[in-house]
């Protein structure tokens, strides 16, 4: 293998598949990209068994071939190369030469055929809709997936296609987030599928906020195509809960706040919470909002805001993370937050209808 293209060519791809390359792995191979040259075209893949990023270019390929390089080591002299400069690697017996103006590396290399590919997904359904409204749903929710849960199917997020509509609803079982858009096109039946966290983070990296994507939904993985790179993922397999239930449905005491004045407050109350439960408590009455924190240092903060609210007074505690998790993914100027019982998780969601909801439970201070 032998291809020649400027620096800025080569390092576009390697830096769109790094994110899944990690340093230590239990497979050498893992800590490699595999490089795949032929027809004028170099195709850079990187993996780490969930998740698969190819990423491709036009570039000038003297000799194809295929050949497996350390990722990282090689990202690291691209980065240090200077701008414009021309870079040529070689694949000689079990080393790539990288040289570079002046300079030269010799890397070493695995076989390309230890590399582990994704083939042929076989897709059970395509969703096409726009890179934005993708975008959005997984802004407006992945804050609430689980880090290394035992309930190994929380640690990711469900994609629920359904009719005309696409949802992704993520929960660590203190919090639970909900967003659905439009798809292009109506779709038949029901399908669910659990991304896994780190597929999902990359997904919300790769995606812009122009053009669409078309997403194949199969049996064991998922695959979508945006711009030059392709990503693959694993999915999670396990039934995630019944999220529908955990909704409140007729909760009556209805908050509606000025989003970014309820956030301020939220933040200063917090300086004096428990730094371990971060808990916040809320006293509502007609017209006014209460919030109040204390801690084991016998220190207290105090701050009262106005709102609209008609209800009999009810006192509640929360995470105030959750809170303004909550409220930092809503972009409307106001929010509603609707209450059952002091026992009873509150509903956050955007005065104007953005597609969102956010259950919060509550806790005992």
């Amino acid at each position: 293998m032998k291809i020649t293209a400027t620096r800025e060519e080569l390092l576009g791809p390697v830096q769109n598949v790094i994110g899944v390359v990690e340093r230590r792995q239990t497979m050498p191979v893992l800590s490699n990209v595999l490089l795949s040259a032929k027809n004028n075209r170099l195709s850079v893949t990187g993996t780490d068994l969930e998740v698969e990023l190819v990423s491709a270019a036009t570039l000038t390929v003297s000799a194809p071939g295929e050949v497996t390089v350390p990722g990282r080591k090689l990202l690291d002299i691209l980065r240090a190369t200077p701008e414009g400069t021309n870079v040529t690697l070689s694949a000689e017996s079990d080393r790539l030469v990288v040289r570079a103006g002046r300079s030269r590396f010799t890397l070493s290399t695995l076989p390309a055929a230890e590399f582990p590919l994704v083939e042929d997904i076989q897709p059970l359904q395509v969703l096409k809709l726009s890179q934005a409204e993708f975008r959005k749903l997984i802004d407006k929710t992945h804050f609430s997936m689980a880090q290394q849960d035992v309930r190994y199917y929380l640690n990711g997020m469900l994609l629920e296609s359904e009719g005309g509509r696409l949802r992704a609803v993520a929960t660590d079982g203190h919090r639970l987030a909900l967003c659905e858009t439009k798809l292009n096109e109506r779709v038949t039946g029901k399908q669910q599928v659990i991304l896994p966290r780190k597929g999902v983070l990359e997904l919300q990296r790769m995606l812009g906020t122009e053009g669409d994507v078309e997403f194949s939904l199969g049996m064991n993985h998922v695959r979508c195509e945006i711009g030059d790179i392709r990503f693959t993922s694993k999915l999670i397999d396990g039934k995630f809960p019944e999220y529908s239930r955990v909704i409140p449905a007729n909760a009556t005491r209805i908050i509606d706040a000025d989003r970014e004045t309820l956030r301020q407050s939220l933040h200063r109350t917090a300086i004096l919470s428990n730094e371990k439960y971060r808990g916040i408590r809320l006293n509502i009455k007609p017209n006014l909002l209460t919030l109040q924190a204390h801690n084991p240092e016998q220190e207290e903060a105090e701050d009262q805001i106005e709102v609209a609210y008609e209800g009999e007074e009810i006192e509640i505690g929360f995470n105030v993370t959750y809170l303004l998790d909550a409220l930092s993914a809503i972009g409307t100027a106001h929010v509603n937050i609707a209450l059952t019982d002091a026992n009873s998780s509150c509903l956050v969601t955007a005065a104007e209808d953005d597609g969102a909801k956010y259950v919060v439970m509550p806790m005992r201070l």
